[in-house]
């Protein structure tokens, strides 16, 4: 019988939106490797999420949603429109740090612009990434 350790975790639930399953696993793993949260939500589409969202009970709301700019159907500005319209409950308590592959400056101006976005970073995540991550 193994012993179970405490680890000290930023926080308890994060979500990965991510239209790439491979993204959503490697960003899962490094999150739960450095210790970021302690349970991790996947989404592959921006929709999917949005209806999880609406129907969740606060202790089922994520405290921080990575979420992908570039995803097929809903991208990651036209779901930030929608999330808005979800209510305070659900904008005070998940805060959006915008995931991409675009060094697009047109987006990280998009992004800024954006009072829900709290953080704009380049894939992939890193561990150092998530260490300087505090909202």
């Amino acid at each position: 019988m193994g012993v179970i350790m405490e680890v000290a975790v930023k926080y308890k639930l994060v979500m990965l939106v991510d239209d790439n399953p491979l993204d959503n696993l490697i960003n899962s793993q490094l999150i739960e490797t450095a210790g970021f949260a302690l349970k991790i939500n996947k989404h592959e589409s921006a929709k999917e999420t949005l209806d999880f969202l609406k129907n969740a009970t606060p202790e089922e709301l994520p405290e921080v949603i990575f979420l992908d700019i570039i995803m097929p159907v809903m991208d990651g500005f036209q779901f930030l429109e929608e999330f808005e319209k979800l209510g305070e409950t659900i904008t005070k308590k998940c805060k959006i740090i915008l995931l991409s592959t675009s060094d697009s400056f047109k987006d990280l101006n998009r992004a800024n612009k954006n009072r829900l976005v709290k953080k704009f970073l380049n894939k992939p995540l890193t561990v150092e990434m998530l260490s300087a991550i505090n909202i």
